[in-house]
């Protein structure tokens, strides 16, 4: 059991680091802020839940606090990059090609 333990924080360690260096990606190579944090709020967010599964199965600290910590993250971490993007609209920086713009029609 020990050795399925190992393997499975493994995986979650090597699948957690692609995922976050797809949001580092995503970063440096997107145009504008909005996109930016696209990538970077999903990205990251999963990122980090498989490195947080990792921890718990490699450590015997025990999955409860892990759990507690997955679940806040995926609460807070949509939550945040929502709150960033709501301000970034607000004070008026600009979106790069945009198709539509469902809030410029309900102000003008």
């Amino acid at each position: 059991m020990d050795t399925a333990l190992q393997l499975v924080a493994l995986l979650a360690v090597i699948i957690g680091t692609l995922f976050s260096l797809v949001g580092i990606v995503g970063l440096i190579r997107l145009p504008d802020v909005y996109t930016r944090l696209h990538a970077t709020g999903k990205v990251g967010v999963y990122g980090a839940v498989l490195l947080l599964v990792a921890a718990a199965a490699w450590t015997p600290l025990g999955w409860g606090k892990a759990l507690l910590l997955i679940v806040l993250l995926m609460v807070a971490g949509p939550v945040a990059t929502h709150a960033i993007s709501s301000a970034a609209y607000r004070i008026g920086v600009p979106m790069h090609d945009a198709v539509r713009d469902d809030l410029g029609e309900l102000e003008g």
